[in-house]
């Protein structure tokens, strides 16, 4: 096999033959075919993330194809074509488990972060954490669905019923769930950088009824907004952009430090929560409604060696929609 391997903190990712892995006991091997470029591999590349082994293969929107079957696999058969997402294995025996939050277990291993993941032409999973896809849909357009399509639908979930939907970084994340959120017949606010026109068309193409800078605040006040940019200063902007009793969810799994801000932007029961990590279940109900809400990723697709380009791109805010490497 080939990977994109991360040897030390802030390294460049290096191309390396290894041995073809095999599976143990509950896990199969994937064929990838196609393998998103998350904002989170930026935290793990740039070392922002704690207790980083390395070497290690990033990435964790991976779409492939089952090729090697371990011992006591029965949900998956050779030739399926699955789906692997950010969140690799939980005990199942700490208290968060038992009582159906696996995504804030005690003991988990991440895809690309604590596990080897998708920057490769195969990769070794859990397969009870491997999602079914069928057959229906391009390997490309489905594999930022994996972790910007299940975090987005998590974090939907966690903003309510809000009316008026505010989306603050209109990445990989944003555009998929600006889609299910006017499906679901909202009105969706899209805030970008200042000046990035290009994010604010694609934002109204998919519906939104306004878009524009993340310093602007919008006439009507939001009922909940949506924070999917690693920008701290982006918190207390969203809190004066939202109503009384609104809430600001947090999305990201790291962000720079939120400036300190009067207690008059959070009273009136404004609520400040964040998401973390994903469960089976978001993954199934996210899955299920993304073909009903039609949602269509954009995407560009670059071959698995320029990854370390693709991550600067990335980084410097050059990617529209998703980016998508193909080993």
């Amino acid at each position: 096999m080939r990977a994109m391997v991360l040897a030390a903190p802030r390294a460049r990712l290096q191309m390396e033959e290894r041995a073809d892995p095999i599976p143990g006991e509950g896990q199969i091997r994937v064929r990838v075919s196609a393998c998103g470029v998350c904002r989170t591999d930026l935290h793990v590349v740039d070392a922002e993330l704690p207790d980083i082994r390395y070497p290690i293969v990033p990435g964790h929107e991976i779409v492939g194809r089952v090729d090697l079957i371990g011992p006591n696999v029965a949900m998956h058969a050779l030739g399926d074509r699955v789906g692997i997402p950010w969140l690799g294995f939980t005990c199942g025996n700490c208290r968060f488990c038992r009582e159906g939050m696996e995504n804030l277990c005690d003991r988990p291993l991440f895809t690309g972060y604590t596990r080897d993941g998708g920057y490769a032409t195969h990769v070794v999973a859990d397969a009870r954490y491997a999602f079914p896809l069928g057959e229906a849909g391009d390997d490309v357009a489905l594999a930022p669905l994996l972790c910007a399509g299940l975090i987005g639908w998590r974090s939907l979930v966690l903003a309510g019923e809000a009316e008026r939907l505010g989306i603050y970084g209109f990445g990989a994340a944003g555009h998929i769930v600006a889609q299910v959120a006017v499906w679901q017949g909202r009105s969706v606010h899209a805030f970008t950088r200042r000046g990035d026109a290009a994010a604010q068309d694609l934002a109204r193409r998919l519906g939104a009824v306004w878009a524009g800078a993340s310093d602007e605040i919008p006439d009507t006040p939001l009922d909940a907004a949506i924070i999917y940019a690693p920008a701290g200063e982006l918190v207390p902007a969203a809190l004066r952009a939202v109503r009384k009793g609104g809430r600001v969810v947090c999305a990201g799994i790291h962000m720079s430090d939120i400036p300190s801000f009067p207690y008059q932007l959070l009273w009136q029961e404004r609520q400040l929560i964040s998401v973390a990590n994903l469960t089976r279940q978001d993954g199934l109900d996210f899955l299920s409604i993304a073909p009903q809400a039609g949602v269509h990723t954009e995407t560009t697709a670059f071959p698995l060696d320029r990854a370390n380009e693709v991550l600067d791109m990335l980084r410097n805010g050059q990617i529209l929609g998703a980016a998508v490497l193909k080993p």
